[in-house]
């Protein structure tokens, strides 16, 4: 086969690589991979080889890849408008009728969506949009924003600190002040192995609650949380985090941000995260499944609580100074509005609970028992397994090993893409809602296979 070498040149020379070892990439040290074509769950690199890719892009192409669907109202859309602002009152058809199918799909006391172009500059949005509400009600004091260690939150300079992982803060002076870190609902991790997960989720909201009497509640804003832990280790919360969170922070009139990049539009097997643990969010972040990542596009879900304060702050002040120029873009809003539809008439909300628990139970059973292995976990269409020296004592590898990378790699080598996380030895899978079960048979069995290559 002819290679285009000439490509692999020009990657090098020029192309800056988001979270890649660059002096590694730049010396030819570490493979890349060139992306030609993708079919369901399958894409195909330059090469021919195809891979099943297991972790969806970035957990992202909810819907699949090669869906023509999307792609002919991306086309229509550049053909009839390829762009206009949406300041000052400004809409297309797509990005009107988007905004209604978004909030039709939201929890009901959800009101208007804001459209940016991806998750980070979404949560930047929603700080803003807090520390606006909190000015606006005559609290100047209360903008301290609680995350948790392991959680992610995005790249930007308030997203990167809320983002719970060192990777994301080593060297960029981050995190800012503003931003505090609670305990992570990793049971798996829990300091205290003694305790049961009941235990540990009272051990969770007292530490929020003695976070919160530490700073004072009039300082603190708003508590962000994905409903799974997603980056830090694709870790469902232990039985009742959700209702014991929200209790303290209805304790303290704090307000809830559910970031729903990852959980959104049915990865858990219900259309949203919060949903499905039973919560109420006070915004709602939203991206990757929004247009199954065919074209970029995010948005911030503002309950009817917040809004009205916002048409308050507005009437006070004129209209309210935040925009995109990108934001509701009508390509990527064109292709939302398809990509939203292929969800519900392929049913993949349904499919991603249903094959995503067969999916996560053949794992369970193929892996649960080898003696590397600590944990195995997931919930709808989300599953990881982490590994760890000796289990009886959970004793983790020492991170030089790279065992998870390694683990990773073999799983490559027999045709399927998974995700080795940061800060541990884990290997997520986030595969296309589309996953059928037999495809979840071949990665399952590919795994298993890895993990003795490496692990014996």
């Amino acid at each position: 086969m002819l290679r285009n070498d000439q490509l692999d040149q020009w990657d090098r020379e020029n192309f800056f690589h988001p979270s890649t070892h660059l002096a590694q990439h730049a010396r030819g040290e570490a493979a890349n991979r060139i992306v030609t074509g993708g079919s369901g769950v399958y894409i195909e690199d330059r090469d021919g080889k195809k891979l099943l890719d297991a972790f969806a892009g970035l957990y992202c192409v909810n819907v699949g890849y090669g869906r023509q669907e999307i792609a002919e109202a991306i086309a229509a859309q550049a053909k009839e408008l390829s762009y206009y602002h949406a300041y000052v009152g400004h809409g297309t058809e797509a990005s009107i009728t988007l905004s209604k199918m978004v909030v039709e799909r939201a929890p009901d006391n959800m009101s208007k969506v804001y459209f940016g172009l991806g998750g980070s500059d979404a949560n930047e949005t929603n700080i803003k949009l807090v520390w606006y509400y909190n000015n606006i009600l005559g609290r100047p004091e209360k903008k301290k924003i609680i995350s948790r260690w392991r959680g992610y939150h995005g790249s930007g300079l308030m997203t990167g600190s809320l983002t719970g992982l060192t990777l994301f803060h080593n060297k960029f002076d981050l995190p800012l002040d503003r931003v505090l870190h609670t305990v992570a609902p990793d049971f798996f991790r829990r300091e205290d192995l003694s305790m049961d997960e009941a235990a540990f989720t009272q051990y969770c909201a007292d530490e929020l609650e003695a976070l919160i009497d530490r700073e004072g509640a009039d300082t603190i804003a708003a508590f962000i949380g994905e409903p799974v832990l997603g980056t830090g280790g694709i870790t469902p919360p232990p039985a009742g985090y959700w209702e014991a969170i929200k209790s303290v922070l209805n304790k303290h009139d704090i307000l809830l941000i559910a970031d729903e990049v990852v959980t959104g539009f049915g990865r858990l097997g219900t259309m949203f995260g919060s949903a499905h643990y039973g919560f109420e969010a006070d915004i709602i972040t939203i991206a990757k499944g929004l247009t199954s990542a065919y074209a970029p596009l995010s948005g911030s879900i503002i309950s009817g609580k917040v809004w009205k304060v916002l048409e308050d702050g507005t009437d006070e002040l004129g209209p309210i100074g935040h925009g995109w120029t990108y934001s509701a873009h009508p390509i990527g809003a064109a292709a939302g509005v398809a990509n939203l539809k292929l969800i519900d008439d392929l049913g993949l909300v349904d499919n991603a609970g249903k094959t995503g628990a067969y999916f996560n139970e053949a794992m369970t059973q193929a892996l649960s028992d080898h003696s590397h292995v600590g944990d195995v976990r997931g919930e709808g269409m989300l599953c990881a397994v982490e590994f760890v020296e000796d289990r009886e004592k959970r004793k983790f590898f020492d991170p030089s090993k790279k065992t998870g990378p390694a683990i990773a790699a073999a799983l490559l080598n027999r045709g399927v893409v998974a995700r080795a996380m940061p800060q541990g030895d884990i290997l997520g899978f986030a595969p296309p809602l589309c996953l059928t079960r037999e495809e979840a048979d071949i990665v399952v069995s590919a795994t298993a296979d890895a993990v003795k290559e490496v692990l014996g």
